[in-house]
Formats: C-alpha cells, structure tokens, sequence
C-alpha cells in the first residue's frame, strides 16, 4: 500500500461496515483496545480498515463517523508524513517484518503524540514478523503508553505467537460475497461482465482483482496466474507452463499454483471428492501450503527448479483424473 498519496479521506469497505460500526462504538465509549488484530483473509480489505481506523484516530476533526480530509492531521497522514502514525510492512526484497524495524516502531509507542491524542502503529501482515520481531513488540503489548494503538492486520492469524495474539483483542472481519466484490467492482469496470471476468480470475479475491485491472502490465504476475489455471484446465502442457513461469518468483508460484489447486478441488463433484484423485489433490495442496511456510520462514528455494517439480505434479494429478471418469471438474 503506497502511504505517501493517500485520498484525503479513507473509508472502510462497504463489506466491514458492521466491523466499522463496531469499532466507532468502541472509541465512542472509550473502550477501543490498546491493541487489536484485524483478522481477515488476504485480498478482502483488513488493510483498508486498518487504515481508515488510523486516519479516523489521527484527525482532529472527525466528519460523518470518518477522517475529515481537511485538518492538519490528515494532511500529513495523506502525505505519508504524520511523526504518529507508522504502517509496518516487510521491506523490498523482504518477506519478514525485521526486529530493526518493530524497535523503531517502540521507540515511536513509548514517546508523547507530537500532533494529536493518539499514536497509530499497523502491522501488516503482523504474521510477517519473525521470532526476534514478534520478541520486541511483546514490551509495547505488556506497558502501553497513553494515546498508543497498534493494529495487527493478518490472515493467518495463529502465524502470529501466541504472546502476542492473547495480548490483543481480535475482531474477525467478514469475507465480502460474490455480490458484494461485483457491486464494488462495477464502480471501478463501469461494466457487469468486466467486473465478473476479473473477480473469477482473481478467484474470488476483490482487491486482487482491483491490482490486477489498475495495473495491467504487471505481465508476470497476470501470465503466471493464467497459466496456472490453464494447466488445470488442460490449455497448456507441463512443459509449456514451466517455461511460462520463467519470469515469477518462487513465493508468487507457489501462491498461484495453491490457488488453481483450491479452484480445481472445489470442481470436483460428489464422487470424485472420495476417489484417489481427491486424495491426491490434497496432498498437494499440503505440500504447497508447507512450502508456502517454509518461504515464509526465510527458505529461498530456485524458482525455476521449483516450477519444474510442482508443475510435473500438477501434470501427474490431471494424467490421474483423465484416466477417473468419476471426475467432474
């Protein structure tokens, strides 16, 4: 998320408004934690109310239960440039949120607000922090300082340990229904079938296919994730998607090649669901899962070698539901 042009004013998704109700409820009686844990699944918006929950908190002159765009406060959040309000995320080329950077981010919870009642920190994802991370932001959940909030954004909650999730108050954001991602879509496409065609390719997913119709030359990205589901469709051979996947990372072929797994497992119908092509399928969707922790954790596998080797299982799991006419996919 870029901080530095931000609109003057952030509002929640329409899909978290019973969240954003809550919360306005929780600051109106003063009862809002010290420390809370947006949880809710990746590409549905818990950033975006993290966000608007911080701009709200850092504006001097809140206006129809949202940051005003206009005063001093919100200018600086606009701009990137509020001295309370820091936004933790892994830097470039990073996959972790590193110590150096949550011990500025006490450094900051431990100092007097300099423009206003109250210090924002967001963590996201809070489950990109390592163990030495997560270590040094236990004193900021153990001794708050007056007017600090820190908000953890993530969507694997139990990636984050267990000190620090019992130190917050977690509120479970809604996923938003095919409707909801449409109606919001068609804001953005100004056309019913665009919208449709978007969501079904970013699986479901509305901010991923908001990034992928705002930046349409990110190429690797859109051609890694087309090809992954034409594998599974039978438009594309093994040999043909490996040399597809040239230009993608490990970690974005991984979460692609997770995602058409979970599409296909999804298609198989009632029989199938019982049949060694099910069993398969999962074990492969386990194993991509633990090779998504493992990356996570600091593992820098080959790419290419990586594609070559989860695309020829990929291949060996369709040449088995060819051969099952029980398979409905």
């Amino acid at each position: 998320m870029d901080l530095t042009r931000l609109p003057e004013i952030s509002p929640p998704l329409p899909w978290h408004a019973d969240a954003w109700t809550r919360l306005h409820q929780q600051l109106g009686d003063q009862r809002l934690p010290h420390a809370l844990m947006l949880a809710g699944l990746d590409y549905s918006g818990a950033d975006r109310l993290a966000l608007a929950l911080a701009r709200l908190l850092l504006c001097h002159s809140p206006s129809g239960g949202l940051n005003c765009g206009t005063c001093h406060g919100c200018q600086l959040s606009a701009s990137g440039t509020h001295g309370d309000f820091m936004w933790l995320a892994p830097e470039e080329g990073s996959r972790v949120i590193k110590i150096d950077q949550v011990r500025q981010a006490v450094d900051l919870a431990q100092q007097t607000a300099n423009f206003g009642a109250h210090k924002v920190i967001v963590f996201e994802p809070a489950d990109a922090m390592n163990v030495a991370a997560a270590n040094a932001l236990l004193k900021s959940l153990e001794e708050p300082s007056a007017g600090t909030h820190l908000i953890l954004v993530c969507g694997r909650p139990h990636g984050v340990p267990a000190t620090i999730r019992s130190r917050c108050q977690m509120l479970k954001l809604a996923s938003p229904t095919a409707e909801q991602s449409l109606v919001w879509l068609d804001q953005l496409t100004g056309d019913r079938q665009s919208s449709s065609d978007l969501l079904e390719l970013a699986d479901g997913k509305p901010l991923l296919a908001e990034a992928m119709y705002r930046n349409p030359d990110d190429k690797d990205q859109h051609v890694a994730r087309l090809t992954c589901r034409s594998l599974f469709q039978g438009k594309v051979s093994a040999a043909e998607a490996t040399g597809l996947l040239a230009g993608a990372s490990a970690p974005e072929t991984i979460e692609h090649l997770l995602a058409a797994t979970q599409s296909f497992i999804r298609r198989l119908n009632g029989q199938a669901l019982t049949s060694p092509v099910s069993r398969e399928a999962f074990l492969l969707l386990d194993e991509l899962g633990r090779l998504r922790m493992s990356v996570e954790g600091g593992a820098n596998p080959n790419p290419q070698l990586l594609a070559e080797v989860m695309v020829g299982k990929v291949d060996q799991l369709l040449g088995l539901a060819r051969a099952d006419d029980t398979i409905g996919a």
